[in-house]
């Protein structure tokens, strides 16, 4: 999913500096061209009093930040919303205009520059400074709760789809259960405990994001499972270069591409069905392969639709990733069945998915 990243301190100060240079220079400007009978004010004074009180506005500009975070925008509009408003501007422009004009005595005592502008001017220009802050404050709020509601609202989606996945597994095994009964029993026994141990592991790690070490360690363990139920007829290699167990991958995302293999691979067929799991890491990207060499599927739109599990995979890789993921599936020619599955490798997915 795309999820909002934490922007660093450095970049939210560039920001606000960008944000400010506009005024600092327009108010530059304003004051290089006073005084047009003296040739105007010289500009590095110029320059200097419009750092003066560019810096000054944005320090109370905080305080206005805090206003706003007190007093949020109502819905519909309030007198009282305004009123507050209205008070706390004219106060922002009075400390604007005592600050300013005082640093600026307190520098240059013979200097009359900051009284060039009569005072109106300038009390209106400090109201104007704070109705800026302040909408640009409200601004930033209404796009903060909109990422967080998007935010909410995709961790949600992949709550359910993970609930849809586990009772699909716990379905599926179930009836490897129901198989076992009338002709082993005794099998049957041993894979009612394997589904408990699985069904523990299920509910004890609740998390959209995992490592593939965990994940092939819970894959392992469905495998022993789906053994106990076709015995020699499922044979499976799984293969993972050392270096793949720490990339992170969606919880349930191999197990789902191996019991695809096994339901519509090895299930239908009587002779023995092979498996070949393989994932590496390679450009930043986590590359699952799962093949077998069942009879494949011959109609062409099936693939796209192969089982719920597959489906639900798919939702959960847009919902965490965007399109930076894919889930690719192939028919052979002459049989078989190939899923493919390439997942970016970021720290900050991995922060924010566990």
């Amino acid at each position: 999913m795309n999820r909002p990243s934490r922007v660093p301190g450095t970049w939210v100060w560039l920001q606000l500096l960008l944000g400010w240079l506009p005024v600092w220079a327009l108010y530059t400007l304003m004051v290089s061209s006073a005084n047009p009978i003296h040739g105007g004010t010289p500009v590095g004074h110029a320059v200097l009093s419009g750092l003066i009180a560019v810096g000054i506005a944005a320090l109370l500009g905080l305080l206005v930040q805090r206003i706003t975070e007190r007093v949020p925008w109502p819905h519909p509009m309030l007198p009282g919303f305004l009123a507050v408003h209205l008070a706390a501007a004219a106060v922002y422009s009075a400390l604007w205009l005592t600050l300013k004009f005082g640093v600026e005595l307190l520098m240059h005592p013979q200097s009359t520059t900051s009284f060039h502008f009569l005072l109106l001017p300038n009390f209106v220009l400090g109201v104007w400074l704070y109705v800026m802050v302040a909408g640009i404050s409200y601004a930033v709020q209404a796009s903060q709760r909109v990422a967080r509601a998007e935010a909410s609202a995709a961790q949600s989606q992949l709550a359910a789809l993970r609930g849809q996945l586990n009772p699909h597994f716990l379905f599926n095994a179930l009836h490897t259960v129901v198989h076992l009964i009338p002709r082993d029993p005794g099998g049957a026994a041993r894979a009612t405990e394997q589904i408990a141990g699985l069904l523990r592991t299920t509910l004890e790690g609740d998390r959209d994001i995992v490592t593939l070490a965990e994940e092939r360690a819970f894959v392992e363990r469905y495998l022993e499972l789906e053994r106990i139920r076709f015995g020699d007829r499922l044979r499976v290699s799984i293969r993972t270069f050392e270096d793949a167990g720490a990339a992170l991958l969606p919880s349930f995302a191999l197990q789902t591409l191996v019991e695809n293999a096994v339901r519509h691979g090895a299930a239908p067929r009587v002779e023995p069905t092979e498996i070949i799991v393989e994932g590496r890491v390679s450009g930043g990207m986590l590359t699952l392969t799962v093949r077998d060499t069942g009879d494949g599927i011959t109609v062409a739109p099936a693939v796209a639709n192969i089982g719920t599990g597959l489906q639900r995979l798919r939702e959960r890789l847009a919902a965490l990733y965007g399109s930076d993921a894919r889930l690719s599936l192939e028919t052979g020619a002459v049989g078989g069945f190939t899923a493919s599955l390439a997942i970016p490798q970021s720290l900050d997915d991995a922060a924010e998915g566990s």
